[in-house]
């Protein structure tokens, strides 16, 4: 069966609104085609469908993190947290920043040789 671009572009589009899709590879399946033909039409590409998937995963993003900082949970706070702090902030919540401190001179030692008898 022949499909036109701009109607399966138009499905797609429908179904990531309507399914709230966050992924291209689930569009395929509430699509008419096989996985093969909207690759070969090169749907993947469309900067109409990746908006709209990029669009949807900023929107559930935004209201999840909303959510974990409304919550009372520690836990979800602490992932809120983790989200939106600054790289100083998440390496004191993670327990993850090293830090190497040095004095700052040059110290020589002195190594005495001493010959040994046999030679």
């Amino acid at each position: 069966m022949a499909y036109k671009t701009e109607e399966l572009e138009k499905k797609a589009l429908a179904a990531i609104k309507r399914h709230k899709l966050m992924f291209i590879e689930h569009i395929v399946a509430y699509l008419p085609c096989s996985k093969e033909t909207f690759y070969n039409h090169k749907l993947h590409e469309s900067d109409a469908i990746k908006k709209a998937v990029e669009s949807t995963r900023v929107s559930r993003k935004t209201k999840m993190l909303s959510g974990w900082i409304d919550s009372e949970v520690p836990t979800l706070q602490i992932a809120a947290m983790k989200m939106i702090s600054e790289e100083h902030e998440a390496h004191r919540l993670n327990g993850t920043k090293q830090e190497i401190k040095h004095d700052g001179g040059i110290k020589s030692t002195l190594i005495k040789w001493t010959p040994s008898e046999k030679e």
